[in-house]
């Protein structure tokens, strides 16, 4: 008789009280059907760090077991010791390494028994084979990609994080919002536009003595296509890489923006970005003016000298600065849009740390 009343108990709680869990299949940026435990617990995050961190929502690093650590700690030194100030534990996540670097490392990430890999698309193609390898260890290996700067596969990235991170609600809420802000933009970008502004880009890493990189096709040359502008760049630079002083005079650019980040080892770099300062940055961006000929510019004389948080570009908040743009080539159709209040409005919504810092300025006069 008891053997038969335990029985019968298993039977009755194994039937009703304890369903197994489902699988879920989501497909990712590489178009590959990726199963996993819904939701995923431990995770390996590879870069968009924040992206997850929005979409995810609160506790979203407790479900993180290690990181490939360079693109964040050192690209984005500030804006990394502002989460991690916020978030302690981050800075005892285990780092398994880079692929920029060639030194992510297969068996630290092994060892570190995640559930879930997620890695950018530029990481998954630079791993190769050893993406293989962490699918055959029972790791499944989830793409996403912020980097293709397109709204559609803004939205697909967000989507799949709210699908592997249990938070599909969120992600569609941060998704729809994207999509929405975009479709604003480039709508009244089309309606006011073509501009026939000419405008110039370059990497603020260097410093105004030497010449940084501009962009012909992707990164900021493709939002400056996407809202019908100029780039002087265009058809001089493939994707990115240096103009020549002379032509840069000769196209005689109506609007210079000089992107900048947090850069601590270039003493005379553009920092723009989290822990920055205001009239340090205002005066970095002022040293470009001294170049021969800058101040000649049409930007130069019309006031017209922008700075540009690098690090904004290819993310989740990046509409605030394709607003930005838009702003500068189309100034009476944003008329009531300010960026900075808008990457303020982001953060105090998505993120668990405040945009302290500046992100975007246009260059004042001493005095102004």
């Amino acid at each position: 008789m008891r053997s038969f009343l335990w029985l019968a108990l298993a039977s009755l709680f194994s039937g009703l009280a304890f369903p197994a869990l489902a699988d879920i299949t989501v497909k990712d940026l590489r178009d590959r059907e990726v199963t996993i435990r819904e939701p995923a617990k431990r995770i390996l995050l590879g870069f968009n760090y924040e992206a997850y961190i929005a979409v995810a929502g609160p506790g979203a690093m407790d479900k993180v077991v290690a990181l490939s650590l360079t693109p964040w700690k050192d690209w984005r030194p500030e804006q990394y010791a502002a989460y991690v100030k916020a978030v302690p534990s981050i800075a005892g996540l285990i780092n398994v390494g880079d692929t920029e670097t060639g030194t992510f490392s297969v068996e630290k990430a092994i060892a570190a028994r995640p559930d879930l890999a997620i890695l950018a698309a530029w990481q998954y193609d630079a791993l190769g084979a050893n993406a293989a390898q962490l699918e055959a260890a029972g790791i499944p290996v989830s793409v996403i990609d912020y980097n293709a700067q397109t709204v559609d596969k803004h939205v697909r990235s967000t989507l799949v994080l709210g699908q592997v991170t249990g938070q599909n609600e969120r992600a569609e809420q941060l998704a729809n919002d994207y999509r929405t802000k975009m479709e604003i933009i480039l709508a009244r970008a089309a309606k006011a536009g073509p501009s026939p502004k000419k405008v110039y880009v370059e990497l603020g890493k260097k410093g105004p003595d030497e010449i940084g990189n501009t962009y012909g096709k992707g990164m900021w040359g493709g939002v400056i296509d996407q809202l019908g502008g100029v780039n002087i760049a265009k058809g001089q630079i493939e994707n990115w890489g240096p103009l020549s002083p002379e032509y840069t005079l000769s196209a005689a650019p109506d609007i210079v923006v000089i992107t900048g980040s947090e850069w601590r080892g270039s003493p005379s770099a553009v920092l723009l970005g989290f822990g920055s300062d205001e009239r340090l940055a205002n005066e970095r961006l002022g040293a470009y003016l001294k170049r021969p000929g800058w101040s000649d510019l049409p930007a130069g004389r019309n006031g017209e000298v922008h700075a540009i948080y690098h690090g904004g570009t290819r993310t989740l908040s990046d509409y605030v600065y394709v607003q930005y743009l838009a702003k500068l080539l189309y100034p009476e159709a944003f008329s009531d849009i300010d960026p900075g209040q808008e990457i303020s409005h982001f953060y105090e919504k998505w993120l668990p740390i405040p945009a302290t810092g500046v992100f975007v300025l246009r260059h004042r006069q001493s005095g102004q």
